[in-house]
């Protein structure tokens, strides 16, 4: 997205009472990319409380922003199976307005495990001052099933993963790299399935089902310094206690001192805060993209990830387009094609010219069948999701998308008259009606008024207001032909995954499901406890910037219902857009249930090899006799 140059910064001033660099914390760790968290804490913990910045970023900003949150209402009771992701959004906001903080860090990382718990993955508050920090463990866990079992192990391939994370880390830590493998009998003194789902619970945050394992090699943060196990090494049937060190690993902006650490990584920035697009010169309505909404999840978790060891990298030659995040081949047997869907945020014209490709080259190749994989997909553009589902079933079902519809929260409907009233098209605003379409597939026109009427839904007892409901337009944005039938058999056609498949990603999986009852599978996960195929399905999600900047474009910062500029740097982000089921209109897809048909354990020789458990499932009933 273009940013414009011209930006109003609003600082916040923090006093510094030492000034001596001896015993300033964040000295000590400077210029270091791994330490030890509780020296990384120390420095985090050194800006003390400010209640101006409270009251900007809390009352003045976040709060504000849930009035355009769509989910708000379901959090009061959520339905089964996610009730555990239940909670009173604004008296839970209200408790940390009252608390008392010692530090600038408490009521931060008060506020980011209150947003995080909620269990959305779209909708998260980033502080940078203090997510700017990941703590790794040199002894990441698996669920495998070894004789027919299902347990907990340390990965089987530590001493190979663990070395690519450089010396800077190794050097550091101490452990017994016989661990590898070895059976976990408990961890911190819980059953560890059972420590799992308590992670799951207070630390991932990303999904409202919990089946999946949660952030125990590398949460954000540096809450932790240690993890205490007790094991069974491999070889062996005698239990041992290993307290096993995590390391912090800093990705933020270089600094010297405490001063730098806060001018650089806490203030807010350029970057931070919205911009009323009509102010740039350079945007004209004639030159100006229309602006693509995007579905994504944003996991910083992520962020010192590496690859695998070049034993598990996938063998098979790749045909077609496999320059961006697809990555095509044929199974051997050469009747079954595997298209690797790694993300939909990529080249959005490479993407679609990439798809054609690998359709291409398997027709070519006589494939037959296709496999979809959909592992670690956190979405990306949901028109490309759109696209994908349309190739792949054919021009012949029409619109490929689902009902859709925003708030109608008093800003909001302020937002659309406005922006109407200026004349401002979908260059400038995804608030625009020339941004959606009519159920028969016509555009909007700019000026139509789609607050008027309003939607009136009951939600756990309370009344909410909505927008009538609309499609997207996202074939105005294909840059290649679809073909009106689909190029393979859907009964041939299957979908697998790790579960981790959110948000965009989340939406295809879905509507492949409810529209053209593809099969889907998935691998791996806690055993005797449901997954969630898709993950977390909601619709749009709108960056901090991005709302700031709906409102700002329509001349509207100065309303009383506005948010503030931050002062900080960080970004509450919000499901935008509610997406509604294909199976049942009056409910959220991101609230239906919606099982994969099988579940498969990963193994010693499927676990950290997509290839491998991707030809076992094509060479089993799954995708062959069930096809």
């Amino acid at each position: 997205m273009f940013r414009p140059i011209l930006f109003l910064l609003a600082l916040a001033s923090v006093s510094f009472a030492d000034s001596d660099k001896s015993s300033d914390p964040c000295a000590v760790i400077a210029g270091k990319s791994f330490m030890l968290p509780s020296d990384a804490l120390a420095c985090l913990k050194s800006f003390p409380f400010n209640e101006t910045l409270r009251q900007n970023v809390l009352t003045d900003t976040i709060s504000r922003v849930f009035d355009f949150y769509t989910f708000e209402d379901y959090y009061l009771d959520s339905p089964p199976p996610f009730q555990e992701s239940t909670v009173n959004i604004r008296a839970a906001l209200a408790a940390i307005n009252t608390t008392k903080y010692a530090t600038d860090y408490d009521f931060n990382v008060d506020l980011y495990n209150f947003v995080t718990r909620m269990n959305d993955g779209h909708t998260r508050w980033f502080p940078d001052c203090y997510t700017n920090f990941q703590n790794l463990l040199p002894a990441p866990i698996v669920s495998l099933e070894v004789d027919g079992i299902q347990s907990v192990y340390i990965i089987p391939d530590l001493v190979e993963l663990i070395p690519l994370l450089g010396t800077n880390y190794t050097d550091l830590i101490k452990i017994c790299w016989n661990s590898a493998g070895a059976k976990v009998i408990s961890i911190e003194g819980q059953e560890p399935y059972t420590y799992v789902d308590f992670i799951a619970k207070t630390v991932s945050g990303n999904y409202l089902d919990h089946g999946r394992f949660g952030d125990l090699a590398g949460p954000t943060g540096v809450a932790q310094d240690s993890l205490t196990f007790e094991l069974i090494a491999a070889n062996s049937t005698k239990i041992e206690t290993v307290t096993v060190p995590y390391i912090a690993n800093f990705f933020g902006t270089n600094f010297t001192d405490r001063e730098s650490y806060w001018a650089n990584n806490c203030l807010a920035n350029a970057d931070t805060n919205g911009v009323d697009f009509k102010l740039s010169t350079e945007l004209t309505f004639d030159t100006l993209p229309r602006k693509q909404p995007m579905g994504n999840i944003i996991d910083k978790s992520t962020s010192n990830g590496v690859g695998l060891p070049t034993q598990f990298e996938p063998t098979f030659p790749t045909v077609g387009g496999d320059q961006g995040v697809i990555k095509s081949y044929v199974l051997p047997g050469k009747k079954t094609g595997v298209m690797f869907v790694g993300s939909f945020d990529d080249d959005f014209t490479q993407f679609q010219n990439d798809t054609v490709s690998a359709i291409t080259a398997f027709q070519k190749a006589g494939v037959t069948r296709l496999i979809i994989d959909l592992s670690n997909n956190g979405g990306g553009f949901i028109c490309l999701g759109q696209f994908l589902h349309q190739y792949l079933a054919g021009a012949r079902i029409g619109y490929p998308g689902f009902q859709s519809s925003v708030r109608a929260n008093p800003l909001a409907r302020k937002i659309v008259a406005s922006d109407i009233e200026l004349g401002l098209n979908d260059s400038f605003s995804f608030y625009t009606a020339d941004n959606y379409a009519f159920f028969n597939g016509t555009q909007m026109s700019a000026a139509d008024d789609y607050m008027t009427p309003d939607v009136t839904v009951v939600i756990n007892g309370r009344t909410d207001v909505n927008s009538q409901r609309f499609h997207d337009t996202c074939n105005l944005t294909y840059v290649v032909p679809i073909p009106n039938n689909p190029p393979f058999d859907l009964q041939n056609v299957a979908i697998v995954s790790n579960g981790n498949c959110a948000s965009t990603c989340a939406m295809f999986s879905t509507l492949m499901n409810e529209r053209e009852h593809v099969k889907i599978a998935v691998w791996g996960g806690k055993p005797f406890e449901n997954v969630e195929f898709k993950g977390m399905a909601g619709n749009q999600v709108l960056e901090w910037f991005d709302i700031d900047s709906e409102i700002k474009t329509a001349n509207l910062k100065d309303d009383p219902l506005a948010p503030a500029d931050l002062l900080v740097s960080g970004d509450f982000r919000h499901n935008w857009r509610t997406a509604w089921s294909y199976f049942d209109e009056n409910e959220p897809i991101a609230y239906v249930s919606e099982l994969p048909r099988f579940r498969f354990p990963y193994t010693l020789e499927t676990y950290n090899n997509p290839p491998k458990f991707v030809a076992l499932c094509g060479g089993n009933a799954f995708c062959i006799s069930v096809l």
